[in-house]
């Protein structure tokens, strides 16, 4: 297993675009800041999608440009299309983001379209980005399964991230959407995207719907992945699943590789805090067993 581990907080984004009630912009630009202040690499800070579709991320120019930035910290953002590439670019983007589907079934109902139809989107908005010099990270959901088909194939799944791959996306990060992987099914997916692409250039993010996600970790780490998406306090639901969990909490994360000696550079002390503080603004309960545990622990 490698000696060190990047993590990619997804929270600002992934986590608040579920939350049903407004955030205001200065809670989310405080969130993005005391995340890269407790020594996470890379932070997403917003998507450049239309607020009629996600509300919630309707003010991403502005939360973009005010921002303080940290040297050393990449601050993503998503980018479905080529307009909202360019309205990222103008507020100052330096690495974008794009999305695909492993699934047919999920690509038309998410983003009205076919995988190869979403593919063709994505070619104008890598390109740019080459011209502009932008990064862009490939995002490959339903990589372990689908709310509409079930099952997807480790090939299916190795298709679409190869594609990506092929295009220019520098990072692949492969998404468990529903949270359904075991670790035997997750090691057979990256089996299959390794024969296309190198490890090293692979993320896993996988939502914890039913208590697997750490166990995928821990089956990638062994597979020799390096990255992993994660939200602080496990912010974002999972719309497929009533109830359920969305994404695997970073302080979990962070617990878990502290204690098999991997280096993320990231306080878990002030990660703690982190999610406590937004769960009070969000009037809500952490998922993150970690930080509970943490915090009573700390009170008595």
């Amino acid at each position: 297993m490698s000696e060190s581990v990047k993590i990619v907080e997804v929270g600002p984004r992934d986590g608040l675009q579920n939350e049903r009630g407004e955030v205001p912009t200065a809670v989310k630009v405080e969130l993005i800041e005391r995340l890269a202040d407790a020594g996470l690499p890379v932070v997403e800070a917003t998507a450049f999608v239309s607020p009629k579709w996600v509300p919630q991320m309707a003010d991403h120019a502005e939360v973009l440009q005010r921002i303080r930035r940290k040297p050393g910290v990449s601050y993503p953002v998503l980018t479905p299309n080529l307009q909202g590439f360019e309205a990222a670019r103008a507020a100052g983007a330096t690495e974008v983001a794009v999305f695909g589907a492993a699934s047919e079934a999920f690509s038309r109902k998410n983003i009205n379209c076919s995988i190869a139809e979403s593919l063709e989107r994505f070619h104008p908005i890598v390109m740019q980005s080459r011209k502009h010099g932008l990064k862009v990270r490939g995002y490959v959901s339903c990589v372990l399964g689908c709310p509409y088909q079930g099952e997807v194939k480790p090939a299916e799944v190795a298709a679409v991230a190869g594609a990506l791959f092929d295009m220019g996306c520098y990072e692949i990060s492969l998404g468990d959407t529903i949270g359904v992987g075991t670790p035997g099914r997750t090691r057979a997916m990256l089996e299959a995207c390794a024969r296309r692409i190198p490890l090293g250039k692979l993320a896993g993010h996988y939502h914890d719907t039913y208590g697997q996600a750490l166990a995928n970790i821990y089956a990638s780490l062994e597979m020799g992945v390096t990255t992993f998406d994660a939200s602080v306090a496990g912010l974002g639901g999972c719309p497929y699943a009533a109830g359920a969990s969305g994404n695997v909490a970073t302080e979990d994360v962070v617990y878990l590789l502290n204690g098999m000696g991997i280096e993320t550079g990231v306080d878990l002390e002030r990660l703690v805090e982190i999610g406590q503080w937004i769960c009070a603004i969000l009037k809500r309960e952490s998922s993150s067993k970690a930080s509970r545990a943490l915090a009573a622990k700390r009170r008595h």
